[in-house]
Parts: C-alpha cells; structure tokens; sequence
C-alpha cells in the first residue's frame, strides 16, 4: 500500500518548543522546583539556601512571629502522691534491725535504772523503808530483813542486765516470726498499702 498524501511539512517548533495546549516555560535560570508552603520555613524562611518570595525574614503579616507566654498559667505546684503496697517484709534484715533496736532498748533500760536507783537513795527511801521493814521482821535473835544490802546498786544492775537479754532475745525471735507471718498473710490479702506525698 503506497502512501499517495506525498511529503508532510515539518513542525520544527514542537522540536524545541512546548507541546499543543502547554504553557511556555518562563524565562530566566532554571532550578529545582519549590512546592508552596503554608507557614515559613525554620531559618529565616528560607530553602535549599534561597529565600522564598512573599516571606520576609521571620515576619509574618508585618508582626513578628513570636510566641508569648501565658498570662492564666498555673503556677502553684501540684502535690504528687504514689499509693504503694508492702508486698513482702525481708525476715533476714527484719531480724538485722530488731536485734539493734533490742539492743538499744536494752542499754536504755540498764541506764535508766541504775539513775533511778540512785535518786531513790538520795532521797532516803531505801533508809526509810528498810527501817520500816526491818522493825516489822525484827525479833530478839536478828535484826529482820534489811532492804538495803538486797537492793544494792550492783545487784539491780545485775537482774537489769538479765532482764535486757532476754528481751533482745524475745524481740528479735518475735519480729522475725512477725515477719514471716507477715508475708504469709500478704501473698493472701496483698498487703498493707501505703499512700506518699511530697514535702511541701
């Protein structure tokens, strides 16, 4: 089949032109192309190291951009809380500080009655009561009990100093076995709650 329309002419323009129905380009230097933006650029407003056009460097509609605080604010702190449970008490360092506060306890109490004896015979009242007693026991072959020489001060220091042991011995076993009754009870009831709050 032979074409019978002979030579067609030859747009030379679509070859280096635009293309029917297509803007031209606009004059001038071409460059990567920058989509419009809402709000500026960080920097000065500008991208890729020029300035957008329509933006002044950080302006916005003549006022600067800016961002001022807050006038209704609170400004009182918030006291925080933490609600926390004791889930389980330690038996080991339950005894550990026990046996130390026994043992203060215990020292404590050998002091203070030792200061007490001594105010209690500078006062007379052994004197005094130990006459009395000695009068109401007396007969003709002794003199009765004497109060004195059986509460003398290194007697009471003695029966205190037994009597501290054996607390510190008592204590330290019954917070122990306090302790481990303790977490039995926790793993059935989940334990004592506690509710902190900061310091003001």
């Amino acid at each position: 089949m032979t074409d019978t329309r002979g030579p067609q002419p030859q747009y030379e323009g679509y070859a280096t032109g635009p293309l029917p129905g297509e803007r031209e380009p606009a004059p001038g230097p071409s460059g990567p192309y920058h989509p419009p933006q809402a709000y500026q650029a960080p920097g000065g407003g500008t991208q890729g190291g020029q300035q957008r056009p329509g933006q002044g460097g950080g302006t916005l509609g003549g006022a600067q951009a800016t961002r001022k605080p807050r006038t209704g604010a609170r400004t009182t702190p918030r006291t925080r809380k933490a609600r926390l449970r004791v889930a389980k008490a330690d038996p080991w360092s339950v005894m550990k500080v026990s046996f130390l506060l026994s043992i203060a306890l215990g020292i404590c109490t050998v002091v203070a009655s030792a200061v007490l004896w001594m105010v209690m015979d500078a006062m007379g009242v052994f004197e005094t009561v130990g006459g009395t007693i000695s009068e109401a026991t007396g007969s003709n072959e002794s003199n009765g009990f004497d109060l004195q020489s059986f509460l003398s001060l290194p007697r009471v220091l003695i029966f205190t100093s037994v009597i501290a042991v054996i607390d510190v011995v008592l204590a330290t076993a019954l917070a122990t076995l306090g302790a481990f009754i303790y977490n039995l009870s926790a793993g059935f009831v989940g334990g004592v709650e506690l509710t902190l709050a900061e310091d003001e």
